[in-house]
Formats: structure tokens, C-alpha cells, sequence
């Protein structure tokens, strides 16, 4: 039998949150070590499974499947297309730098706190997202990733929940109460679309008699397997409204704001940057592969509400008060752009799709892990608190311009490609919904250079004067993001050479093609 990679991949960090979680409760530098190098071990698994993988040959590799719940046709199936391997060595790569980054955001509080604050627990749930994260990316048999797109709500929602920032400008009892809401509000939310999706996924069951997503998708293929059309669109609003709620969709994003403000600020990157990703990824393998008709038949109301998420994101973005508000909001105008290239159903689009999650993760981790630098240094979300910060910290403002150019899709960084394919492919079909959508553009770059003037640039607040500049573990953090940022944007090829013919093969499940261009005869 060949080495279960995949099972490894995602049972590594799991072992590890258990090993964390067992830590004494005094030896809180232990338990946060043994965090780091477990998270830094999966990312060399994570680094295996991506030498191994081959662009150009079967669909899914590095198969698993064993009989599990033999009665009822499931199965433990693992395996990866490009599209999974992309966003599984994005998800390994962030977990250590979220760790890092968190190093003292779940130590003890202030002498007389009422609040207990358990270390091992903060890194040892955090290792835990990302083991269920990652088969998430793995399953292919729809009731096991169902099992774990549900799952990995309960771990984030002690992390929303019980740890906070302790920048909160209503004092630590009123802190709480908005952290138990937006915990609660954010299990609602995914509760609820999580209990939509099973009715839909035990609909499968009964009209396919399996759950293997492989083997149902073969015979819709083959014609052996002939839904009802009503049956079918049925079954896809049920999963696509889970997955829009996680990505999350307008209307049905609004808990995403609330987590993100109350969160810590890696546990924040945690939701945007790998979390959300799920929803958007299995739009890709679920929605459009197992219900190829139905999701051309919703393809005018999802691109409508894509364009919907684009702009009243950015608007929102624009008048925001709070940093990290401002960037949850930056992040759902951002899906937009990512729903809108999936469903554009061009291979430009979905290409650019693919790529936008993958530097989606990248820029806002890079933006919002500075901005948590800059929040624990003044105390305050608020961005009327800051105030020439770039003369007295000119590494962090540095660094904190680059990750909102990112933001904006600057030319010449990695969110530029993935954006302008996911406009290209937009266009070559939706030309209108195309128009709209640049819009977003401008107003992104209205909300990200007016964050950056009102707390780098100007005269130096007497707050911030004394302010210190990136420290050699922050740095260790944002530098190598920074670097894939630049990379990614001026030489993205190794990422689409792996997700191009994913792509191609999802193309060809909804039977659609790209337009040809219209090209005038010469005279």
C-alpha cells in the first residue's frame, strides 16, 4: 500500500492540536513551539503533495478510498485536482505565520482579569481549522467534506468566541458581549446553511444511491444518471447557499464583519484567508460539477449577486471607522470578484478565480497581520486614533502600504493577475456585468489609499509618537508575504500551470466553451 499522503497532510496538524492541547498549563512557550513546528511540518507535507502532483495527468490524484459507512454508500475518499492542491499549500503556508503572529495574543491578562485566556487551547484549535481545512480541499466523497465543512465551525467559534483583541475601545465587559455575539452570529449563519446543504446532500443520496462525488459526476457524464430538472435545482440551491453563506455571498455575508472586528487579528486571517475559501472552492467542485445544468440555469442570479457583493463591499469599505472592519469588508467585495470568475464560466474567469483565492489569502494576511501589529501598539481600532505613524515606524508602514496596494490589485503584485483575469473572462461573456464590476476597482482604490493617508501620512499624533517599528519576529511574519506578493504578481505561472487544466476539466463538466472574439473581416 503507497504512503496515505493526503490522510498525513490533514491528520498531521490534528495529531498536533491534540499534542498542544495536552501541554501542562504552565508551559505556555512549549505549547506555542510545538504549534509552530507542527504547522511548519505540515507545510512540508503540504510542499510534498505539490512536487507530486502532475498538471497534465489523471484529474484527481493521490486517490484514497476505504469503505466506511458501508449501509449508506459512504466512503472515505480522499483526492486532489490543481484547484485543491493550490489552495491546500496556501492554507499550510499561512497556519505558521498566523502562530507566529498570534505569539502573545493568548497569553494572561492583566493582573485581576476575570478573563481566563488558556494558550494551549488558542494554537491547538488554530491546528485544528487547518486539519479540517485541508481535507475539506481532500474529500471527494460529499458526505465526509460535509462532516468537516461543519466541523471546523465549532473550533472557530471558540476562537471568535474566547479570545479577543484587547484594543476595544468599550472596556473588556462590553468586549465580551460583542465577541459572544459575533461567535454566536457566526454559527447561526453557517448552522443554518449547513442544515440546508444536508437535506440537499441526503437528496443526492436518494436520487444517486451513493456519495461518491467521482463516480456521480462519471454517470451524469455517461447519461446513466438522469436527473429531473427541478430535482436539480433543488439540489444545488441547497448546497450553494451553504457556500455562499461561506464565502461569504450578499445578502448572507453579514457575519463576517462582526467576526472579523472581534476576533484577534490572526483569527481573523484565519476566516478570510482560509476558512471563507472553502465556500468559494467547493462552488468549483461541488455546485458545477455535480449540477452542471443547474448552475448555468443560476448563472444570471449568481453573477447579479457577485456584482451586488462587489460594490456595496467596497461602499461600505469606504465609510468604515475601524481598520479591521474596513478590511472584512475589502474581503467581501473581494469573493465577489472570485463568484463572479466561477461563474462567468470562461476559462480566463475561473482561472482567475482560482488564482484570486490563492492571493486573496496572501495580501489580506499581509494587510491585516500588519494592521494587528498597528492595533496592539495603540490600543485602538479606530482609525482616527492614527496619525503619521510612517515617520516614526517606517518598516511597518512600509510594509502596511504594500499590503493595501495588494488590496487595490496594483499592477506589478500578485491580486492584479487574478483580477484582471477573472474582468477579462467576465467580459468575453458578461460585458455589462463586466462594467459594473471594474467599479469595484476604483472604489477599492479610494478605500485602501484613504486608510493609508489618515494613519501613516500627516502630522505625528502624540499616541503614536513613541511607537516602536516592526520587531525581528513581526518582520519574520509579513516579509515573506510581502516577497510572494511581488513574485506572484510578475511571474504567476507556476500557480496557473497547476490550476489551468482543473479548470479546463470544469469547464467541460457544464459543457461550456470560451466565446471566440469577434473579429472584423479585413477589408
Amino acid at each position: 500500500m503507497s504512503f496515505p499522503l493526503l490522510t498525513a497532510t490533514a491528520a498531521l496538524p490534528a495529531i498536533g492540536a491534540v499534542a498542544t492541547a495536552a501541554v501542562p498549563a504552565a508551559r505556555r512557550n512549549t505549547a506555542k513551539t510545538l504549534a509552530l513546528l507542527f504547522s511548519l511540518a505540515t507545510l512540508v507535507l503540504a510542499i510534498v503533495v505539490l512536487v507530486r502532483f502532475d498538471p497534465d495527468g489523471d484529474r484527481y490524484q493521490l486517490t484514497e478510498s476505504h469503505s466506511w459507512i458501508a449501509e449508506f454508500g459512504v466512503r472515505y475518499e480522499l483526492g486532489v485536482d490543481g484547484i485543491a492542491v493550490a489552495l491546500i499549500a496556501l492554507t499550510a503556508l499561512l497556519i505558521p505565520f498566523i502562530v507566529l503572529a498570534g505569539w502573545h495574543d493568548a497569553d494572561p491578562l492583566e493582573t485581576g482579569s476575570k478573563r481566563w485566556r488558556p494558550t494551549q487551547g488558542f494554537f491547538a484549535l488554530i491546528l485544528a481549522v487547518e486539519a479540517m481545512v485541508i481535507i475539506s480541499f481532500e474529500a471527494t466523497d460529499v458526505f465526509l467534506f460535509y462532516i468537516f465543512f461543519e466541523a471546523m465551525l465549532i473550533p472557530m467559534y471558540f476562537l471568535i468566541g474566547g479570545f479577543g483583541d484587547r484594543a476595544h475601545e468599550h472596556g473588556e465587559e462590553t468586549a465580551s458581549t460583542q465577541r459572544s455575539y459575533a461567535a454566536v452570529k457566526f454559527l447561526l449563519y453557517n448552522l443554518a446553511g449547513g442544515l440546508i446543504m444536508l437535506a440537499a446532500v441526503i437528496g443526492l443520496y436518494v436520487v444517486a444511491g451513493n456519495f461518491s462525488l467521482t463516480e456521480i459526476a462519471e454517470a451524469r457524464a455517461n447519461g446513466s444518471l438522469d436527473m429531473a430538472t427541478n430535482t436539480e435545482r433543488w439540489l444545488f440551491l441547497g448546497f450553494f447557499f451553504a457556500f455562499a453563506v461561506k464565502a461569504p455571498l450578499w445578502p448572507l455575508h453579514t457575519w463576517l464583519p462582526n467576526a472579523m472586528g472581534e476576533a484577534t487579528t490572526p483569527v481573523a486571517v484565519l476566516i478570510t484567508a482560509v476558512v471563507d475559501k472553502v465556500g468559494t472552492f467547493a462552488m468549483l467542485r461541488f455546485c458545477l460539477q455535480l449540477f452542471p445544468e443547474a448552475s448555468k440555469w443560476a448563472t444570471p442570479v449568481v453573477l447579479v449577486l457577485a456584482v451586488i457583493s462587489i460594490i456595496y463591499g467596497a461602499l461600505l469599505a469606504v465609510g468604515q471607522r475601524d481598520i479591521k472592519r474596513l478590511v472584512a469588508y475589502a474581503s467581501i467585495s473581494h469573493f465577489g470578484f472570485i463568484i463572479l470568475g466561477i461563474f462567468a464560466m470562461t476559462s480566463q474567469g475561473q482561472s482567475g478565480a482560482t488564482l484570486y483565492m490563492v492571493n486573496h489569502g496572501i495580501s489580506t494576511a499581509a494587510l491585516m497581520l500588519v494592521a494587528g501589529f498597528l492595533i496592539s501598539r495603540r490600543g485602538s481600532r479606530l482609525i482616527a486614533d492614527y496619525g503619521g505613524v510612517q515617520k516614526v515606524a517606517p518598516v511597518l508602514a512600509g510594509t502596511f502600504l504594500i499590503g493595501g496596494l495588494a488590496t487595490l490589485s496594483l499592477p506589478g503584485l500578485a491580486p492584479f493577475v487574478s483580477e484582471f483575469l477573472v474582468l477579462v473572462g467576465t467580459f468575453s461573456r458578461y460585458p455589462a456585468i463586466g462594467i459594473v464590476a471594474t467599479f469595484g476597482i476604483v472604489l477599492a482604490a479610494l478605500y485602501t489609499l484613504v486608510l493609508y493617508q489618515r494613519t501613516m501620512t500627516g502630522p505625528v499624533r502624540p499616541e503614536v509618537a513613541a511607537m516602536p517599528d516592526l520587531r525581528a519576529r513581526e518582520l519574520m511574519v509579513v516579509a515573506p508575504l510581502i516577497v510572494l506578493l511581488i513574485f506572484l504578481g510578475v511571474y504567476p505561472k507556476p500557480v496557473t500551470d497547476i490550476v489551468d487544466p482543473a479548470v479546463k476539466q470544469t469547464l467541460s463538466d457544464v459543457h461550456k466553451k470560451d466565446p471566440q472574439p469577434e473579429v472584423e473581416a479585413a477589408k
